[in-house]
């Protein structure tokens, strides 16, 4: 992998990191003399930010911002030659943690220059890609309370807490689906389904499903909540690490899978982004590969602690 022209992609509106231009500098200083950096915001067109990058003579494209500018990058890097790599500038930062990058902008620079390439396959929905999660049901609903919030009191994960606790309040009555998977045709009440390709997260939250996603497949788990009450009972569940596959949710494991609402249209989110889109929801893998640069000690260090 040739590192000489190295393109960062920052996007302002990610986390409190993003905002903080000391952190993008040391990044930069840490990426060497052949970085150049690139503003970009999500009303934008990414293609065309990477695009201008490549044609510039970038060697490597660095996503700096959270899972959804990562997501971004991602989708517009697909099937290129040109590795891609992730500095964590936002909330949560699922893919890079998952990747045993640090959460310090310096720190994990200095990792990216030092890493190695490697082909991934990523999930994609009606066409989207995604790298952590989809989801239908009750958590597009928290990210759109979530965004309300963020509006008045910031971008701080107690924000994200709350948001939460006021989407559950509102909650009215599960979802009629009709789930087809890898050809075998099911019915099912939920008020959630939660579509995985990111180890890390399931680990994460104590949840079944990781050696699925090494076999290169979905993670489909299906809440059994169907109440209010049983939403508030799975999410302490979910804080203490303690859901049980069976009791708590239904574990789907398909390499190509397709979801019906009983409504024409609903809100589907993936990596922290949300949209409403047309049912049915189709999800495969990537046809195509993307390079994503790992740091050297990947598969060497022991994962972050979850409860942090």
């Amino acid at each position: 992998m040739r590192r000489e022209a190295v393109a960062l992609i920052a996007n302002p509106s990610s986390g409190g990191n993003a905002k903080d231009e000391e952190a993008i500098s040391r990044a930069m200083e840490a990426l060497g003399d052949g970085a150049s950096l690139y503003r970009w915001s999500p009303e934008s067109d990414i293609v065309a930010t990477v695009r201008k990058a490549l044609d510039e003579g970038a060697e490597m494209i660095v996503a700096a911002g959270g899972d959804g500018t990562a997501m971004a990058v991602a989708g517009a890097l697909l099937g290129q030659d040109v590795p891609m790599a992730v500095l964590p500038l936002g909330t949560f930062n699922f893919f890079a943690r998952g990747l045993r990058l640090s959460e310090d902008p310096e720190e994990a620079a200095r990792a990216i220059r030092e890493g190695k390439a490697h082909s991934i396959r990523v999930g994609e929905v009606n066409g989207q890609v995604f790298l952590n999660n989809a989801s239908l049901g009750i958590y597009p609903s928290i990210l759109k309370a979530r965004e309300d919030i963020y509006a008045r009191w910031g971008r701080r994960r107690i924000v994200a807490h709350w948001s939460v606790f006021k989407t559950f309040l509102r909650f009215q009555r599960p979802m009629q689906l009709k789930i087809t998977a890898d050809g075998k045709k099911l019915s099912r009440r939920t008020a959630l389904v939660f579509i995985a390709r990111s180890a890390y997260q399931l680990d994460f939250f104590g949840l079944d499903g990781a050696t699925v996603i090494s076999d290169d497949a979905f993670a489909v788990l299906v809440a059994k909540a169907q109440t209010r009450r049983d939403l508030f009972r799975l999410s302490m569940r979910l804080v203490r690490r303690k859901t049980k596959q069976g009791e708590d949710y239904e574990l789907i494991r398909a390499k190509s899978f397709e979801i019906e609402t009983a409504r024409r249209r609903g809100l589907l989110a993936y990596d922290g982004e949300k949209c409403r889109a047309e049912s049915p929801f189709r999800f495969k893998m990537s046809d195509e590969p993307l390079w994503i640069v790992l740091p050297a000690t990947h598969g060497e260090t022991e994962p972050q602690d979850a409860t942090a």
